[in-house]
């Protein structure tokens, strides 16, 4: 999933502030399902996530073009952990040649049925073991 970095996305020094990583991580988790046939957002049924091991590599910039990569891993039952890769890959300036990491993140998150952690269905599972 691409993304510009807007002047909202910045603290005064034009550079994204760090929370905002966790939410470009977010839409893309968000992106990855909404683009499958699944339906797994409703009142009572939906992901929250358990646990967060960020490194933040280098930083992003007003105007930059960034790139999530998704990979999901660690597939179980009731959660599993995607690894989520930043790249920069254009600056207001110019395109890069090469993809730049700036932020890298593997995010754990868990199935929840009525607030409770349940199975998710096999097609489900087989939609992450497959995802690319």
């Amino acid at each position: 999933m691409k993304i510009r970095v807007y002047y909202e996305d910045t603290d005064a020094g034009g550079i994204v502030y760090h929370t905002n990583f966790i939410k470009y991580c977010e839409r893309a988790r968000s992106e990855m399902v909404f683009n499958s046939n699944l339906d797994p957002f409703t009142p009572n049924r939906h992901f929250v996530v358990k646990n967060i091991n960020a490194s933040y590599i280098k930083p992003a910039f007003l105007g930059d073009i960034l790139e999530v990569i998704s990979t999901p891993n660690s597939i179980k039952k009731a959660s599993l952990v995607i690894n989520q890769k930043i790249y920069k890959i254009a600056s207001l300036e110019k395109s890069l040649d090469e993809k730049e990491l700036i932020f890298e993140a593997d995010i754990k998150i868990a199935y929840l049925v009525d607030k409770k952690p349940a199975a998710m269905s096999s097609k489900m599972i087989e939609f992450f073991k497959n995802y690319k």
